[in-house]
């Protein structure tokens, strides 16, 4: 019986391993059309000039990955169908080619895991190329009284988000490519939700085939069936990156450097304070859009011995940056970040 068991398991993992490269060899020769609305052009001044700090332009291959996948769907763009039903006046099925031909478009957009602590790495930001969520459902015509679109991925993860923020003008899309190439296997190929200013985990579903345009008060999700709030706006969160936790440095002057988001508002301005002094204004570099982080750098004084740095962030809309300390549970992390480090 164990050797039978055995033989079956090796047998399944080459059969999963032959899926899985010929989807990997479908994806690698999948060529994307040229949006129809490019991404703006980045300006100047995006990096923080200081050894350390995390690109502005995260890789594909460094990008965070949360799911709930026990493994990764192999999905064939041949067969891929997007189902959109619910309280619409027209249902319609989407192929992967109907997709390839609408008017996609292409942005910088700042994902974030509702998981991330403060001062945590679950935070990327990638160029997305994809079809407004808005168009689609223009043309679904959702019925009075929805208020709320409920996502399934293959693999039948759900997320359920707020109805008006994929109508409204910010850039949610069902996205096709990543940083200039098809999605890679583990962010969603061939196509996942990105929906700036919204945690993942009511938004960003990934392997996506449904969409069902529903009401709250009739479904729930995945993880709101777990506990989690319904709706996830993501909060305003200043990080260090240089220097690092418990890290050393040379006393005297100390180039320090991070990245502040809030996705959809935008970062109005950083500060920092060094052993509980006063709280000093650092210089942010360019900003590319509201819907990417900013990062920051600043120049300190420090003598030899421990030291704590402490960092906020300032948006728009929202004001500072709260200091009230949160679990991730419900609805995210939130507090300032404090980084000790010794000087020598």
């Amino acid at each position: 019986i164990t050797a039978a068991a055995a033989a079956a398991a090796a047998a399944g993992g080459r059969a999963l391993g032959s899926v899985r490269n010929s989807v990997e060899a479908a994806r690698r020769s999948l060529r994307l059309p040229a949006p129809a609305s490019p991404a703006p052009v980045l300006p100047a001044g995006l990096e923080a000039p200081v050894d350390g700090v995390v690109p502005w332009l995260t890789p594909n291959p460094d990008f965070y990955r949360i799911d709930t996948a026990l493994s990764v769907p192999q999905l064939d763009v041949d067969t891929w169908e997007l189902r959109v039903h619910g309280m619409v006046e027209e249902e319609f099925t989407l192929t992967f080619d109907d997709l390839l031909a609408e008017d996609l478009i292409e942005r910088y957009i700042t994902l974030t895991c509702v998981s991330n602590p403060v001062g945590g790495n679950l935070v990327g930001n990638a160029k997305w190329l994809g079809y407004p969520l808005r168009d689609l459902l223009r043309r679904a015509r959702p019925l009075r009284g929805a208020d709320m679109v409920l996502s399934t991925s293959s693999d039948g993860f759900s997320a359920s988000t707020p109805l008006p923020v994929l109508q409204d003008e910010r850039d949610a899309m069902l996205a096709v490519a990543m940083n200039d190439e098809p999605l890679p296997l583990e962010h969603g190929y061939p196509v996942r939700m990105v929906v700036p200013g919204l945690y993942g985990y009511v938004s960003a579903t990934k392997w996506v085939v449904d969409l069902e345009v529903t009401r709250f008060a009739d479904r729930t999700s995945y993880w709101t069936d777990r506990g989690w709030s319904e709706k996830g706006p993501i909060k305003t969160m200043a990080r260090v990156e240089v220097p690092r936790s418990f890290g050393k440095v040379a006393a005297g002057t100390v180039q320090i450097g991070g990245t502040a988001w809030s996705q959809t508002r935008g970062i109005a301005r950083v500060e920092v304070s060094v052993d509980d002094g006063r709280w000093e204004e650092v210089t942010l570099a360019a900003e590319a859009s509201v819907d990417t982080w900013r990062q920051w750098h600043h120049e300190i004084t420090v003598g030899p011995g421990s030291h704590t740095l402490r960092a906020r962030a300032t948006d728009p809309a929202g004001g500072l940056q709260t200091e009230e300390r949160a679990d991730p549970v419900p609805n995210g992390a939130s507090g300032w970040q404090s980084v000790q480090f010794t000087a020598t």
